[in-house]
């Protein structure tokens, strides 16, 4: 199985197992949807970088270069409050987490955001589903395939 935090988390909370809440829930994520993140590859597929005749290897530019590429970000740019998602998880899921408050952990961060300003620009596209939906469909896709006794 996954070990990203929602199904660590699902796990847990379907086999009453606390979960792990670090800095005393007070950190922000950037969730994204995986439909959404497979719209972005695909869009991006579909608009490949150009060469530039013009092209200078002094004046480096990935975007253009003899071979071009570009690297996009693609997330949802929102930051949700993790307690905002463990509380959806939880209601999704009809159960309530059994949560054991921790310390931040050594090289983590309270916050994480990516910014979809380039992924915009080139292919018009940003994500769109709500961390709301999206959990709530992560949950049926889980109970659906990992969860079906239960």
């Amino acid at each position: 199985r996954p070990d990203m935090a929602p199904m660590l988390f699902a796990d847990a909370i379907l086999n009453h197992r606390p979960i792990k809440v670090f800095n005393h829930g007070q950190m922000k994520r950037d969730f994204t949807y995986i439909d959404d993140i497979v719209e972005g590859v695909v869009r991006t597929a579909m608009k490949p970088a150009t060469s530039d005749t013009d092209f200078e290897a002094k004046a480096l530019d990935s975007a253009s270069s003899k071979a071009p590429f570009r690297v996009f970000n693609i997330g949802n740019g929102q930051p949700v409050p993790l307690m905002d998602f463990i509380n959806a998880l939880e209601v999704a899921l009809g159960r309530t987490a059994e949560k054991e408050f921790m310390g931040m952990q050594p090289g983590d961060v309270t916050e994480t955001y990516a910014d979809t300003q380039r992924l915009r620009d080139w292919v018009g596209y940003r994500p769109k589903t709500d961390i709301h939906t999206g959990v709530s469909l992560f949950v049926d896709w889980c109970l659906a395939n990992y969860y079906h006794e239960q």
